[in-house]
């Protein structure tokens, strides 16, 4: 694969600037999309970018059909399935397929569907998207044209320039090929390039010359008519890459493929949480407050569980360690999983110590221990089978809590999908808006443990140093 220089972050303020204003022309075509988007979301933290959207964690033809008969124009499913196998992901993606046809039809509602997956590049891709357009093509007239990869996300410091995918760290951006999310046990890759990532990942049945590549220079030149004719002459279900370094791209972007749908054209999309929001039309609030979320007649302290073990999370973990505020901390040795009913009695040690501290109104960090437990294996699905099993025993804590606690933080993709589908049963929960840039709140449903709780969803490798540290300042008041 092509080695690609770190480049310096200030390089982001010397790019060309737009010609023109695409909004009034956005806002045409956007109304012109008589279709209900569809997110599927591959861990909760693709609703970074949106409020005021429902998210659900089932799929069944029932829940679908209702969230095709609701009024909001989008809504998203969540299916976790980056914590499943390649077998149980493919399983899933068909059945979901399959009851989303059938609520389609059922609702008398055409639609758009975006397989929202991680801005830096990991997750079942491509298996999941081909088996959407299977799925979908043989339950539904359609006939897919082309797929779109859009991994931009600049509250995550993820962008792309010139076809190369970047990830910002510190004062610079880094290729993504040469990060440590490129490393990643179960879904590592080596390219920065999209165009050669997509031949990477699939073994090479798309070529990276193959690619439609749509450039910073026809997004920031306005462009949509070049970019419309390009999205049309796609076939095959051949691979779109998408540049960008802000929202304005996106708008650009959006409307020429609002365009090119309606003259008839077909796309799947693997794409991070910024189309979404551009496609969706939703707009911006506030950063949410300790007002906007916590029940001042709620005594109990709030749990912060960290789970997630990438560097990133760490750093933020110590920025809250040296914070100052009054948070007992609870480390959660997931090492244990080695010896014979280890978690259970982690499990157990860790809810005698919360039931002594949130009555009482401490707040509460657990987190797992920092040292990554790696199996000498290289068998993707065996270290993704010990990985769901550490997360069900912590998000179990949750679980078995014997108070209301005031809030909840969940830290990294896993944890966060298994707290609020496993431990607090949620089925259907409002996206109240981000209490930080890039980090969701979820109020949960009437049928869910909890109801009406905060639940902060915050990736693993998302936010700066402090985020966490300022979220529990938000919270705590």
């Amino acid at each position: 694969m092509t080695s690609y220089p770190v480049i310096p972050a200030a390089a982001l303020q010397l790019l060309p600037p737009h010609a023109g204003d695409i909004r009034p022309r956005l806002e045409a075509a956007l109304a012109g999309l008589k279709r209900k988007i569809v997110v599927l979301d591959d861990d909760p933290t693709g609703v970074q970018t949106v409020n005021g959207i429902y998210v659900y964690t089932h799929w069944d033809r029932e829940t679908m059909l209702e969230a095709f008969r609701a009024p909001e124009k989008m809504f998203f499913v969540l299916t976790n399935s980056r914590g499943l196998t390649l077998a149980e992901s493919r399983a899933q993606h068909r059945e979901i397929a399959e009851n989303l046809a059938a609520a389609a039809a059922a609702a008398g509602q055409d639609f758009v569907l975006l397989s929202r997956g991680d801005s830096t590049l990991r997750g079942h891709w491509p298996m999941e998207t081909e088996v959407l357009r299977e799925t979908l093509e043989a339950n539904t007239g359609k006939r897919f044209d082309g797929e779109v990869i859009y991994p931009f996300f600049p509250q995550g410091g993820r962008y792309t320039l010139n076809d190369v995918h970047y990830v910002l760290q510190g004062d610079s951006l880094v290729p993504a090929g040469q990060t440590e999310f490129a490393r990643d046990k179960s879904f590592g890759y080596t390219a920065s390039s999209l165009s050669e990532w997509c031949e990477e990942k699939s073994g090479g049945r798309f070529p990276a010359a193959g690619c439609c590549r749509i450039t910073l220079e026809e997004l920031r030149a306005g462009d949509a008519d070049r970019i419309a004719a390009k999205l049309k002459a796609v076939s095959g279900f051949g691979k779109i890459t998408v540049d960008s370094a802000d929202y304005e791209d996106v708008a650009v972007f959006t409307t020429a493929l609002c365009e090119a749908i309606a003259a008839g054209k077909e796309f799947l999309f693997r794409t991070a949480a910024a189309l979404p929001k551009v496609l969706g039309g939703v707009g911006d609030i506030p950063l949410l407050t300790r007002e906007d979320l916590v029940d001042r007649d709620n005594r109990s302290g709030g749990i912060i569980l960290v789970g997630s073990h990438v560097n990133k999370t760490t750093r933020q973990l110590e920025a809250l360690r040296m914070g100052g505020l009054p948070i007992e901390f609870i480390e959660f040795d997931q090492h244990r999983v080695l010896e014979e009913n280890g978690l259970e009695k982690e499990v157990a040690r860790v809810l005698s110590l919360l039931a002594e501290l949130l009555p009482a109104g401490k707040s509460v960090a657990v987190y797992t221990r920092r040292e990554r437990l790696d199996l000498p294996t290289a068998d993707r699905d065996r270290q993704l089978q010990i990985s769901t099993r550490i997360s069900d025993a912590l998000t179990s804590v949750i679980g078995k809590l014997s108070v209301r606690p005031s809030f909840i933080v969940a830290k990294g993709g896993i944890t966060s999908s298994d707290v609020g589908t496993k431990a607090l049963r949620v089925r259907k929960a409002l996206v109240k808006g981000q209490i930080r840039p890039g980090i969701p709140v979820w109020q949960t449903g009437a049928e869910s443990r909890f109801p009406g709780l905060p639940y902060v969803i915050f990736p693993g490798n998302v936010g700066a140093e402090d985020d966490l540290l300022r979220i529990a300042k938000t919270l705590i008041g």
